[in-house]
């Protein structure tokens, strides 16, 4: 499976060397980042019309970070010299050209530029050409228990950037002020902003999930096991390294560069069946794979494992762009423990993707049959009124049985396996939306949070049985529930789960919450009304 790395890997490298001169020159703060502000400037030298230079911006940006890096910035110069010599600018025209036939676009006045900052400046060095992209600002500072300074907005020259400064400053206290870690999900570190997509494959075993990813990678990554019986014992995240090697789970749990430091919760039981797998690949550049034990059947799940399978699953879920279930023509029961885990992805129910894998070992009319069973299987579990997206296909890199599915089997699992190819493509490019919506969605859920903890400190006496009150919360958790949303007029589908919520509300004494505080509830609505629209204004195409 091939996703485009940008046109760098196919630009010569005398070219290469010339860019390296320009790109400091376009970039005025010298953070290796081209803004807005610096691409109208120095893109203006092109004298190419604002409705072409609009379109260049926008196929260079494809993951719509706000910003050119070094990569960017040579596809953005190279769909401008194709301008120039009268091609129309599409989506598709760099990987369609020839790269020897693509020279330098003419750029007015900027040998004087050049000789002006050849005195001031060094050459921009790309640390690897064909290697990771371009590292960002040192924002990890800001995270850190010193840093209690206000972040100045010069410092922001990206969405992502722009999403850590807004919760450092205004959604992390709210979280922190009102326990939301403890109850819901753990403080965000740079790494959670940072971090690659994510897509999770989840499936009973031996339904192809290992197989799946060896087939994109078209190799196996360190450490994967294949086999009918339950293999993948562990939990396996498969991401970009400069070498091969499998890195433990208590490792890769304390690297502060990694976004997995919320796994600690879970425990040395589950660590210790936690893994990172790294290699070198041109698709993992783009997208983290998280392969994840097979789902057992009936009691075994909870007698064998030791430590809170769902639990995991649905931390993992909150953090993954695309979640696929696979299921074969043969295992098409879905069991209580699949089912527990189906129902863990609540909240993430537009990430949800179905497979069904193996399907050239069924003929035509077996797999009609199959793909009904399958619907009303999952018609039971998924509780929404829509028909969840199936994709049809045999993942493997065996040939597809023509005998056994026909020829009319054969072009729909190449349509299907395009289909499905198409949507991981996607997913790079849709990164940086998606961490928007995720963000809305947690300082909703915190909004919501703080609310029923300030309600039941509210309904607290001041004075005498405490204890007896707390239980009598407890127990009615359902009915407070339901005060709080009819006196704030929030919808119940946003509320936690009572059962969750009344576990881990057994452990903490009520009466040492907090009482609410509307400043810091305005702070958050601010955020969300007027703070990120106005970021996405601010980091759109700077020729709209």
């Amino acid at each position: 499976m091939e996703i485009s790395t940008g046109p760098i890997s196919s630009c010569s490298k005398e070219h290469q060397k010339i860019y390296q001169q320009w790109f400091p020159v376009a970039d005025s703060d010298g953070d290796g980042r081209i803004t807005g502000n610096d691409a109208t400037k120095f893109f203006s030298m092109s004298n190419l019309s604002r409705s072409d230079l609009k379109q260049v911006w926008a196929f260079a940006d494809t993951k719509r970070q706000g910003y050119l890096g070094f990569k960017e910035f040579v596809a953005a110069m190279q769909l401008i010299s194709l301008a120039q010599a009268g091609n129309e600018l599409t989506s598709d025209l760099l990987s369609n050209a020839v790269m020897e036939d693509i020279q330098l676009p003419v750029m007015e006045g900027l040998d004087v530029l050049l000789a002006k900052k050849k005195k001031t400046m060094a050459t921009y060095v790309e640390p690897e050409i064909n290697g990771s992209p371009q590292q960002s600002p040192p924002t990890s500072s800001w995270f850190s228990s010193k840093s209690s300074k206000k972040i100045p907005l010069s410092a922001v020259t990206s969405i992502v950037d722009g999403l850590k400064r807004l919760y450092l400053e205004k959604l992390k206290p709210l979280e922190t002020t009102y326990r939301f870690h403890d109850f819901v999900s753990p403080a965000l570190a740079n790494s959670d902003f940072d971090a690659k997509p994510m897509v999770m494959l989840l499936g009973q075993y031996s339904t192809g999930k290992t197989t799946f990813i060896k087939h994109l990678l078209k190799c196996e990554y360190p450490g994967a096991h294949i086999g009918p019986e339950p293999t993948t014992d562990r939990f396996v995240v498969v991401m970009s390294g400069p070498d091969e090697r499998s890195i433990p789970g208590n490792t890769i749990a304390v690297q502060a560069d990694m976004p997995f430091s919320g796994l600690t919760n879970f425990g040395g039981a589950f660590l210790s069946k936690f893994q990172c797998s790294q290699m070198p690949h041109p698709l993992l550049e783009h997208i983290t794979f998280v392969d994840t034990p097979g789902v057992l059947s009936g009691e075994k799940q909870r007698t064998q494992r030791s430590y809170d399978f769902t639990g995991v699953i649905s931390w993992f879920a909150a953090k993954c762009d695309l979640i696929l279930l696979l299921f074969d023509p043969h295992k098409l029961d879905i069991s209580d423990e699949f089912k527990r885990v189906i129902s863990s992805l609540r909240g993430h129910d537009d990430k949800i993707r179905v497979v069904l894998n193996k399907s050239d070992q069924v003929d035509t009319q077996q797999l009609m049959r199959v793909y009904g069973a399958l619907m009303w299987s999952l018609g039971k579990v998924l509780n929404t009124p829509e028909v969840s997206r199936v994709y049809i296909g045999s993942f493997n890199d065996k040939p597809i049985d023509t005998e056994v599915i026909g020829p009319m089997g054969r072009d729909l699992f190449e349509k299907e396996q395009n289909d499905l190819l198409n949507d991981l493509k996607d997913i790079p490019k849709k990164a940086c939306d998606r961490r928007i919506n995720e963000f809305v969605k947690r300082a909703r859920a915190a909004k919501i949070h703080a609310y029923i903890i300030s309600h039941l400190k509210k309904e607290m006496p001041s004075m005498m049985g405490k204890s007896k009150a707390q239980q009598r919360l407890i127990d009615n958790l359902e009915d407070e529930f339901l005060k709080v949303q009819r006196e704030f007029h929030l919808p119940a589908g946003d509320f936690p789960y009572v059962e969750h919520f009344r576990e881990v509300l057994g452990g903490y004494s009520i009466d040492k919450f907090e009482k609410l505080k509307p400043k810091m509830i305005q702070a958050v609505d601010d955020m969300l009304g007027y703070d990120i629209p106005e970021l996405l204004k601010n980091f759109r195409n700077p020729y709209e």
